[in-house]
């Protein structure tokens, strides 16, 4: 048989194939997709488990006009290539390339946008209230919610007001038991005994193959069905209490009957569920059988397995996700009060450390950052020290409850931020621009930023030896500063910084990794005769008040360096200092300027946000050569 895949560039080219051909087609997307993942580090597990689930959506439904909202956009690789991207998916996370996520901009068939999860139904409800509002009507409204993110609360209130609107949308579950980890909570175990009922399915099937072929009666016995879910299956109820018609499970690698149940459904009006069981990592071996370790394994050889990302990894220093998840192992070992909690992200944030040596002490409270910042206070109302992890960008889901129950509260919880800044390839949607600048203006709140893993190690010792109250510890995506990474803990005084070099013709106040570029800088300056001090402030939340007298009485010109957005952020705050003691100082701010930054390789974006070595360099030369400020 000739190849399919070259020759579909939208979804129309898909619909002119016989239905009996598509296994084949589904073939081909699966190993183009293990091919370019090899090559080209993306998420794999995910997107290979949905392949004939997106194949039988745009077979059946008319995409763009039908809108097709994907969840935890991590899934919807084989979407791209079937809309017009196959031949650009070589760039695929690349600067300048193709975002790994649905995206607005990028395509018609990215009906929204999608980064972090359990946003889809809520976008749907929105289009699908839309329609109804301008009584169009004729488009189709799908969500596709998967790899965890049901158990997330805005989820279950999408769930619940498009019930109550009785609006004409479909929800279709795709049940792999995974987010990037193992699925947690009542709903896993929820699905997994519907899934697992042998008389729920057994009825449904001889239900659904009676209606095949009889329109006429098709509601009266869609009514029946209903009638026997209530009786056999108790726990079937949860949905169709919310006013969703719930179908399934059914076999989410079935591309033809997919095809079947879609055709069906399409012509139901109201709200309806389709749950669909898949394996993550789907039809190749190796994803299957670690489907955590191959959610994004990096580049691999395809034949073998073997992930080649990591070739020469044993000469360089562990990430730092993992001097976070190992030193806090080690503090608890010493302190029983000390709990880790993580919204879903045990493995990435490094906490699977905890886990393994601490279970009793670890909780993973599913993709729910709300209730993990609210969960943590909690705890530590009734005196335990709890280190909750959360991404950077992903607690700008939790902003309430940092305000509300932790920092009104002065509760002692110890917030750490994985991924701040810039974190390349994913893009907009995860970049950890924004936590500096949202919570320094919250009263009560100790923010520090680590240089390197030595200073994340004291940070983390000082939280727990000293909790008076909320503690932000946050740090990039990267490998710690050198393989002897486990450096004795020091207890640090609380809003102090430090003089990392002296000098006598300008100063650099750098914060958090960015330090790192800021020292570099300062070597260069110096081959170039340009003597600069440099400052790790460590700390923006209290500001090291001494350390900026020290530098605004000795240098008229500064640069402020910070891995986060400059409104809001260090630049800003020593902007306040100056201007409120009338020191005559010029500043130039480096940092996250004010627009989305989209994906690239974290050095091509401190490059394009002009905040790597040649940045600072320029910016010091503009500095001193100026008579104003910058």
């Amino acid at each position: 048989m000739p190849p399919y895949l070259p020759h579909i560039d939208t979804p129309d080219d898909l619909k002119r194939i016989p239905v009996d051909e598509l296994p084949l087609v589904c073939d081909e997307l699966r190993e183009f997709i293990i091919d370019a993942a090899s090559r080209n580090p993306g998420h794999l597990g995910a997107n290979l488990g949905v392949v004939e689930l997106t194949v039988a959506l745009h077979y059946v439904f008319h995409t763009p006009k039908d809108k097709l909202i994907w969840d935890v956009g991590h899934q919807a690789y084989a979407h791209k290539i079937l809309t017009g991207r196959r031949a650009r998916f070589d760039q695929n996370r690349k600067y300048g390339g193709i975002s790994g996520f649905p995206r607005m901009a990028e395509s018609p068939y990215d009906a929204f946008g999608v980064g972090h999860s359990s946003t889809s139904i809520s976008a749907a409800l929105g289009m699908a209230t839309s329609q109804k509002l301008k009584q169009k009507g004729e488009e189709k409204i799908v969500a596709v919610i998967g790899d965890g993110s049901l158990a997330a609360g805005m989820a279950f209130e999408a769930l619940n007001h498009a019930g109550s609107l009785k609006s004409d949308m479909l929800v279709i579950v795709n049940d792999n038991d995974m987010a990037i980890d193992p699925n947690v909570g009542a709903m896993r175990e929820y699905l997994l005994s519907i899934t697992t009922s042998r008389v729920y399915n057994r009825v449904k099937t001889n239900v659904w193959n009676m209606m095949e072929g009889i329109a006429r009666i098709r509601r009266l016995l869609q009514r029946m069905e209903n009638g026997i879910k209530s009786t056999l299956l108790r726990q079937s109820n949860l949905f169709e209490s919310l006013n969703f018609r719930y179908f399934g499970p059914v076999d989410g690698h079935d591309v033809r009957n997919l095809i079947k149940v879609l055709s069906d459904l399409k012509n139901i009006e109201g709200p309806k569920l389709l749950h669909v069981v898949t394996v993550k990592g789907k039809g190749y071996k190796f994803a299957e059988d670690d489907q955590s370790l191959w959610h994004a394994p990096g580049t691999f050889d395809v034949p073998t397995g073997k992930i080649c990302s990591t070739e020469g990894c044993e000469k360089l220093p562990p990430k730092l996700q993992d001097v976070f998840g190992m030193t806090l192992t080690e503090l608890a070992a010493g302190n029983l009060r000390i709990v880790g909690i993580t919204p879903a992200m045990a493995r990435g944030c490094g906490m699977i450390h905890m886990q393994h040596a601490f279970p009793e002490r670890t909780f993973d409270v599913g993709i729910a950052e709300q209730h993990a910042v609210t969960f943590a206070a909690g705890l530590a109302a009734e005196g335990m020290i709890p280190y909750c992890n959360i991404y950077s960008s992903f607690l700008q889901r939790a902003y309430d409850q940092v305000i509300h129950d932790v920092a009104l509260q002065n509760l002692p919880v110890v917030l750490c931020l994985d991924r701040a800044g810039l974190t390349g390839e994913d893009g907009a949607t995860h970049h950890g621009a924004y936590d500096l600048a949202f919570l320094r203006c919250i009263p009560g709140l100790t923010i520090s930023a680590p240089m390197d893993s030595d200073e994340l190690r004291s940070l983390m010792f000082t939280a727990q030896a000293q909790p008076a109250g909320p503690f932000v510890i946050r740090y990039p995506k990267g490998h710690a500063s050198c393989c002897q990474w486990q450096t004795p803990m020091h207890l640090l005084e609380i809003g102090k910084g430090r003089m990392l070099r002296d000098g006598s013709d300008l100063a650099i106040l750098s914060l958090g990794s960015a330090g790192q570029m800021a020292a570099k800088a300062c070597e260069e300056l110096a081959l170039r005769g340009i003597h600069t001090a440099h400052f790790d402030m460590r700390f923006l939340k209290p500001l090291d008040e001494e350390l900026l007298h020290q530098a605004c009485s000795r240098f008229p010109k500064l640069i402020t360096i910070e891995d986060g957005a400059i409104q809001g952020g260090l630049g800003s705050a020593v902007l306040e200092f100056i201007n409120e003691h009338h020191y005559p100082v010029r500043l130039s701010r480096l940092g996250i300027p004010d627009r989305f930054v989209q994906q690239g390789s974290q050095e091509e974006l401190f490059r394009e946000c002009g905040y790597d070595v040649p940045g600072i360099l320029k910016a010091a030369e503009k500095l001193l050569s100026s008579k104003e400020g910058i």
